[in-house]
């Protein structure tokens, strides 16, 4: 142990864990686990509920289709990150001309600020669901707020991450509504594994939905973000930007993003099997929020569903709004070269945290000037969906420059499915602007 309170180098955060056995290993699952729940935000939840209810189980197929494609950049995202021990902010500025950087963060800034409102306002409604509506959603709206940016200005970074972890139990809740709602077994398996494809707008429409929020901007630079606070925690940052990342480590990381995203796509795999069975079979086919499936799911799935289906909202909202805006934080700050993190004080690095405040901030203004929620996501699909794919390529051509990574330069299937994800993302980058051109 040096005067600093670092590992020695060879006996690392990994060695350390494994050494504990099997509970020793769940302490691994950090960045990778909480960026894959933080994907199941109420926004994207509202989505896989329009999607189920619109189509039944005629697109539960997208969520093995996905699963592949997103697991493999959060991968690369993370590698990069532990390859360079900076965030990914930081390596694309220094490659790619500052311009076309600065265009991607200022876009995620303006997305995750929206997304932040309309997560905000779906919290508020969840809990106001719980008392039978008895208060305005609105003047929920501050107190959530307030609670989410404590957390964020005083809790220390141990402490929440052990928080975020703890709130990835609240996406059980889609899979007990799932359950609760009784699905046709046969059109499950059907939907499962036979892809159901239409030649329509709508059906366009849902695919780049579908797509646009499971490979979502925000999630490259939180997992970045997190794999290198992560590493300045256990003080593996002090030495690794000399020494890259060793294969332990590296696979380590593998597993957290492969169970993150697995669970992941089984939360959206159960939302849209929920939305389909209680909603979509009982003629419900044109859900607009999450909001509107729990209250549909008390007279047809019993008052329980209806009460856990609630719950799972407000907790993937607690645990989606400082994701967001961390991540919002995280690429600011990477990309004006300046300090901080979730793992330093606020006294240390004010810029960084007033980046986050700010960012909830104008969350709760949107909803005090009264934020449409499903305009409010629609934007941010339209912005995502533009940004992915430019980005995902810069990332992609990151992972395969040894100049960067070294030894641990992208190959073989890592490659064929960043390259597919970035291929697809602008798909449906364009397939969303003529839909934009035509209405």
């Amino acid at each position: 142990m040096t005067a600093t309170g670092a590992p020695k180098v060879g006996r690392t955060r990994v060695d350390r864990a494994l050494s504990r056995g099997p509970l020793g290993a769940l302490r691994l699952l950090g960045p990778g686990l909480i960026t894959g729940a933080s994907d199941d935000d109420p926004s994207g939840i509202a989505t896989y509920s329009q999607v189920g209810s619109q189509f039944g189980y005629g697109l539960l197929w997208t969520a093995l289709f996905t699963l592949p494609l997103m697991t493999a950049v959060q991968e690369l995202c993370a590698r990069i990150a532990l390859q360079t021990g900076v965030g990914l902010g930081v390596t694309l500025r220094r490659k790619f001309p500052a311009a076309l950087v600065g265009g991607a963060v200022l876009a995620l800034l303006v997305a995750n600020t929206i997304n932040i409102g309309a997560d905000l306002g779906a919290v508020a409604a969840g809990i106001n669901l719980l008392v039978d509506e008895r208060l305005r959603p609105l003047y929920l709206v501050i107190p959530v707020a307030a609670m989410i940016l404590m957390f964020q200005l005083f809790s220390t970074y141990g402490r929440l991450v052990s928080i975020f972890k703890w709130l990835t139990l609240a996406l059980f809740a889609y899979v007990i509504t799932a359950v609760l709602s009784h699905p046709s077994v046969t059109q499950l398996a059907t939907g499962t594994v036979v892809p159901h494809l239409e030649v329509s707008a709508d059906f366009i429409a849902a695919l780049v939905a579908v797509l646009g929020t499971t490979i979502s901007p925000y999630l490259f630079f939180w997992q970045a973000s997190s794999e290198v606070d992560e590493l300045h925690r256990t003080g593996e940052g002090l030495y690794r930007q000399h020494r890259g990342v060793n294969k332990r480590q590296l696979v380590a990381a593998r597993v957290d993003v492969m169970i993150g995203m697995a669970f992941s796509q089984v939360v959206m795999y159960c939302v849209i099997l929920t939305s389909a069975s209680a909603l979509h079979a009982h003629g419900h086919t044109n859900v607009q929020t999450a909001q509107q499936v729990a209250t549909s799911l008390a007279p047809l799935a019993g008052r329980f569903a209806f009460v856990i289906f609630a719950v799972g909202l407000i907790g993937t909202g607690l645990l989606a709004i400082p994701v967001l805006s961390g991540s919002a934080a995280y690429a600011a700050k990477e990309f004006l070269g300046i300090g901080g993190g979730l793992a330093t004080k606020p006294r240390q690095r004010p810029t960084f945290y007033l980046i986050i405040i700010a960012a909830t901030l104008v969350g709760v203004v949107l909803n005090a000037i009264g934020l449409d929620p499903i305009r409010a996501l629609f934007i941010t699909a339209v912005i995502n969906g533009i940004v992915a794919a430019p980005l995902l390529v810069l990332i992609v051509l990151l992972g395969s420059d040894r100049r960067v990574m070294g030894r641990r330069v992208s190959r073989g299937l890592s490659r064929v499915l960043t390259w597919l994800a970035a291929g697809f993302m602008a798909i449906a980058a364009v397939a969303l602007l003529v839909t934009l051109v035509r209405h």
